[in-house]
């Protein structure tokens, strides 16, 4: 086995792992971390096969912005939710 399968094939199986991890986390911090880790391992595979648009456009849509305004929405949630227990 040469080392680009061995890359590809450990690349997969962390694609695979990210995915089902971002999907049953019950916790909505790690889910998001992981699905930021998802989309720049993605970005990675499509510059693995060749695509180096795609993986420009997936690291800096799918991780980058949609990350951020994730982790922005999730922070809102918390004071939100941290506001409506101080006031009871």
């Amino acid at each position: 086995m040469n080392v680009g399968l061995a890359f590809d094939l450990l690349l997969a199986a962390s694609l695979l792992w990210s995915c089902w991890g971002a999907l049953t986390t019950p916790r909505l911090d790690r889910a998001i971390v992981l699905f930021i880790a998802f989309g720049l391992l993605m970005a990675l595979a499509w510059a693995r096969l060749s695509a180096p648009d795609l993986g420009l456009a997936e690291a800096a849509i799918g991780a980058g912005l949609t990350g951020a305004l994730l982790l922005d929405a999730y922070g809102a949630l918390r004071r939100r939710g941290a506001g409506t227990e101080a006031k009871k």
